[in-house]
This record gives structure tokens, sequence and C-alpha cells, in this order.
């Protein structure tokens, strides 16, 4: 397929590269390259404010379909706009942007739930007054989400949730667990997938709400403690807390699809973006390898040579899934192929080290307890990347069921 750059789109390049470069100052470049995955504990304030800022500069929502602009020039109903005022971004702007995002190393993003995931799904299941109260502040990065699915005993198996909503008069009271919730000690609001009626099964009887963050005592955010030392996932504890009944999206009783809808919206433009960042680790851990000397190695040389043909196959794959229609199973195909290299990526990162990888940097004027190296932090961050997202057997448990029309896994 055909998937060059025009000359509109090089134009858009030079635009976004010229705003990130003008605004990437003062605590910002302090900030750059930090909060990516496995830091989303680095430079919170700095951060939050740099949403704001992309809001400002109109850069939040470049991708909402229809809802960007009111037709005449200025920003639309629902607060989002692209550089040009009057229109959104295509489809190949949206991965410029995200590429010179990514090249330029700017500061990770706190807002990318509410504006990747939650917006795109109010834009397809949620009524108008939904849109209006929620879009306008993700797109000045002023409200921040984060999302509530998994639970202690509901993970990659999502229909298993327990969470429960009771519905009572104009509000619900939700009572249950969530855990693995990430941005959650910093997230404004939650949309939390719940079951709103009493004795249901599986999929049947849940409900997908908006929940506000702010209501203490009713609603407890515990972070979990990783191995790498970071703790951007926490336990969120739902005692009595309440959501309007106006802000369940999609109505009661259709969590499911709204739910099974923004799983679908996670693997997208965002992640030609993610290659290019995984394409910066992998530079890093070539030139380890030739400064160690383990690149002559041939089994190790054979290894990383495997990996940068890998990522080649990985971008051709994602334009191919950007480029037009593709079959149900292309979600999971892309999370198989992703997850898997970068944990592949995680133990060359250390293995071309040596035996220097298994001792962590130390300060003898000031003593860190459990300081990790960028390579050491790769390696036990991505030991996750098969697992969180949707596990590698749930992924294959959809290829075989959805795709290869196979028997259905007995439960």
């Amino acid at each position: 397929m055909d998937f060059s750059f025009g000359d509109e789109d090089e134009v858009f390049r030079g635009e976004a590269r010229a705003w990130l470069a003008g605004h990437l100052t003062g605590e910002f470049a302090a900030a750059a390259g930090r909060g990516g995955p496995g830091g989303e504990h680095e430079a919170v304030a700095a951060r939050r404010a740099w949403e704001r800022e992309l809001g400002a500069g109109g850069w939040i929502g470049l991708g909402w379909d229809g809802l960007g602009c009111d037709g005449g020039g200025g920003p639309g109903p629902y607060g989002g706009h692209g550089p040009y005022g009057n229109r959104r971004a295509t489809l190949t702007q949206q991965v410029v942007w995200a590429e010179e995002y990514t090249r330029l190393r700017a500061p990770g993003r706190v807002g990318h739930i509410g504006e990747n995931l939650l917006a795109p799904t109010l834009i397809a299941y949620g009524d108008e007054a939904q849109r209006r109260r929620f879009l306008p502040g993700i797109a000045r990065g002023e409200e921040l989400w984060c999302q509530g699915y998994s639970e202690p005993g509901a993970g990659s198996d999502l229909a298993g949730v327990r969470t429960a909503a009771v519905r009572e008069g104009g509000t619900y009271r939700i009572s249950g667990q969530k855990i693995w919730t990430s941005l959650a000690q910093d997230a404004d609001w939650c949309f939390v997938l719940a079951r709103t009626e009493r004795g249901s099964l599986r999929h049947r009887g849940l409900s997908f709400l908006l929940v506000p963050m702010d209501q203490p005592g009713r609603i407890e955010v515990r972070p979990i403690r990783q191995m790498s030392g970071t703790a951007e996932f926490s336990e969120v504890f739902f005692d009595g807390a309440t959501a309007r009944a106006e802000h369940v999206l999609g109505g009661e009783g259709n969590g499911w699809m709204v739910a099974m809808g923004l799983l679908a919206l996670e693997r997208g433009v965002s992640t030609l973006a993610q290659q290019i960042g995984f394409a910066e680790e992998l530079s890093r851990v070539l030139r380890t390898a030739l400064d160690t000397g383990a690149a002559a190695d041939p089994v190790l040389r054979d290894r990383l040579v495997r990996q940068w043909a890998e990522l080649r196959v990985m971008r051709w794959n994602a334009l191919r899934t950007l480029g037009g229609s593709v079959d149900s199973g292309a979600p999971s195909v892309a999370k198989l192929l992703w997850g898997g290299w970068h944990r592949r990526l995680g133990e060359l990162a250390v293995q071309v080290r040596g035996a220097a990888a298994t001792a962590g940097p130390y300060d003898w004027a000031e003593v860190r307890p459990y300081e990790l190296d960028e390579e050491q932090r790769l390696f036990l961050f991505t030991r996750a990347d098969t697992i969180y997202g949707g596990s590698d057997e749930i992924q294959r448990n959809i290829i075989a069921e959805r795709v290869l029309g196979l028997p259905r896994e007995s439960r």
C-alpha cells in the first residue's frame, strides 16, 4: 500500500516541529523525555502544566472525527480544534504529529487516556449533553482521566468484574475495587465498568459510568510499588462513591458494548509514535553492544538484527492497519507483536552489558536506595508488556475464536 506523506503533511510537520521547539522551554524542557512507561511518577506537575499548554495550542483532539471545528474557522462546540482552526487533522497529519512529538522527546502525556480513549468513545456512544460536558475539559488539558476496568479477580477476563453500582434516584452508588489503574493518583475522573444489574453474569448487566475522583472517604487510591521501584499503577477502592445517572455512557446495561468499543481504540496512530520510541531504545542497546564488545557474539548479533527487522515489520503492519479496513483480530495481532518485541528488547538491554547490568548506580555522597538506570528499568518494566492491556493468552484466544472461528474456550 502507499502510505507516503504529501506536501501538505510536510507543511504540517514543519508547523508541529516549530511549535514544539518553541514551547519546550523552561520547566517543559526540564521535563523532556520524562514520564514515559515506567516513569509516570516523573515531573507530574510540569507534565500537567504541559497538558494545558497543548490544549491552549490546539494540539489535543486532532483525531476527534467530525467534532474538531464549527465549520467556520473557529473551535468547535466541544472545544477541540486543529492548528488550522477550521478542520481536524487528517490521518497522515495525526501520524506526523505523533512522530514529531516523540522525536523531540516532549514530556510523557498525562492526558492521553482522556484524549485517545475516552473522547473517541464519547463521540461514538455519548449523547450531546455528555459530549458538551466532558470533551472541552479534555481538549483544554484541564481534566485528566483514568480507566477503571481490571479487578483482582477480573483482569484480562474483563467480563468477570464484580464492582457494583446501585441506582438511587438520580445517582449510582458504587462499591468495589479496581486494580492496575494507571494515573489514578493524578486523575480528576475515572470511567468505571460496573455491574448495575444484581445477579447478572459475564458481559450482561454491565454499565459504563463516568465517576469523579474527588470523593474523600468514598474513593481511596493506593499506589502499587512495582519491582522497578516506581508506582504509576494503583488500587482504587470505591466505598459508596457516587456517579450521576446522566453520566452513564451508552445507557444502562450496555457497558460491555462501550467497553469493547473503547478497547478497539487503544491501538491506533499512537502505535506508530510508540515505535519511534522503540527505535530509540534499540539504538541505545546497539550502541551498548558495540561499546562492550557484545556485538561480536554471533548469537547476540543475530538477536539484535532480528529486533531491528521485527521493528520494521511492526511499522508496516501498523501502517496497513491504519490504511483501511482490516479484520477484527488486527488489534490483538498488534498487541502480540509489540508486547513480545519490547519484552525481548528489555532482556537484550541487560544481556549486552554482561555482569555490569546486575549492579545499580550508587552515589556515595547521597544514598538513594533502589535507583535504576534506563536499561535496568527497561528490563524490569517490560516484563509486564505481555500482560497489561490484555495478556498474550487472551489475545490469542481472540484471534482463534473471532478470526479463525475455532471453538470457544470452555469456562
